[in-house]
């Protein structure tokens, strides 16, 4: 009798072992690595941006909520948030970071680690900016996609002379703010006008009031056609330039595809969609052990010119046959 009370304890003792053994599988599996996506703008406006680096991070295989979590963080524009942003993300102790869009962002995840991998798309030089080493080696922890263009303000210049043939004077609008981000373009923007024998001002503004005041003087001067380099404070407030560029009769030209679709007239600049793809490419590489120091910085390839007829048409603007034929896109 007692033998069998044994066995029937040791048997008991058998099956709430093997009912644990589910549950101490399921405490030693790695818990679902998280990618921090940092962003300056809002999410309403990189909706779209969001999803194309979604869509290409499920590409390498990472489905959110399946096997991996993204940890969203906005600044909304509050360049200053940044920092701390970049440091909770840090202190979540994610798995890659992807800095998005803007230097800005990118240096405040630099500042945040030199442990987490970063993966950046921007529109600077990364050697130059000092983020990396080289761009077929980077080095360190960071790398990513650049969307740079050293002939962009040519382009620029070369667009707007075969719209407005006439013209003698040109003006650009900078971000005093971001100069490593606008000397090059401007540098550009003033070779190629001279070539041309055309003249260029150089217009400064780094906060919304500033923006109207330049627009102001550009009319003041009366220069024919405005270019707008590109910073992340002009991109957010598109829609406020567009607005004012109409009302006071401006041509203007800018480097995001999101001017024209808020209202402006014309962009030629980088596939931004691209980057945020190559982002998410990059990003699941990482998840699946790749080191950012082995891994070359790519090169945006794809650049797109758009017009917006109705803004043409606005301005009592006659868009050549020659541009319409180049134009990736008209929006009517």
């Amino acid at each position: 009798m007692q033998s069998g009370q044994l066995k029937r304890r040791d048997f008991i003792t058998l099956i709430g072992s093997a009912a644990a053994w589910p549950l101490a599988a399921r405490a030693q599996q790695p818990a679902m690595p998280v990618v921090g996506f940092l962003a300056a703008d809002s999410p309403d406006a990189n909706a779209d941006l969001a999803t194309a680096f979604r869509k290409d991070l499920n590409e390498a295989g990472f489905i959110e909520g399946q096997n991996v979590a993204i940890e969203y963080l906005w600044a909304n524009l509050q360049f200053d948030r940044l920092p701390s942003l970049a440091a909770d993300l840090v202190r979540r102790q994610v798995a890659v970071i992807a800095a998005t869009g803007s230097v800005a962002t990118v240096f405040a995840a630099k500042a945040a680690t030199t442990i987490i991998p970063i993966v950046f798309n921007i529109g600077v030089d990364p050697v130059k900016a000092g983020l990396v080493a080289a761009l077929n080696k980077p080095g360190g922890n960071i790398t990513g996609i650049t969307s740079v263009n050293n002939q962009l303000g040519t382009k620029w210049v070369g667009l707007m002379h075969e719209l407005l043939p006439s013209a003698t004077r040109f003006a650009v609008l900078a971000d005093p703010k971001d100069p490593m981000n606008v000397e090059d373009v401007i540098a550009d923007v003033q070779r190629a006008a001279a070539a041309l024998g055309l003249q260029v001002a150089v217009l400064y503004a780094s906060t919304s009031n500033e923006l109207e005041m330049s627009l102001a003087d550009f009319v003041q001067m009366q220069a024919a056609a405005l270019m707008i380099t590109p910073t992340a404070l002009f991109l957010g407030q598109r829609a406020q330039i567009a607005a004012l560029a109409l009302r006071k009769g401006v041509p203007a030209i800018y480097a995001n595809r999101r001017f024209p679709e808020a209202g402006g007239l014309m962009s030629y600049g980088s596939n931004w969609t691209d980057t945020f793809r190559q982002s998410g490419v990059y990003c699941g590489q990482i998840l699946k052990g790749a080191k950012p120091a082995d891994l070359p910085v790519q090169q945006g390839t794809r650049f797109d010119f758009v017009i917006n007829m109705k803004t043409a048409r606005a301005l009592g603007l006659q868009i050549p046959d020659k541009l319409l034929a180049l134009a990736d896109e008209v929006i009517e």
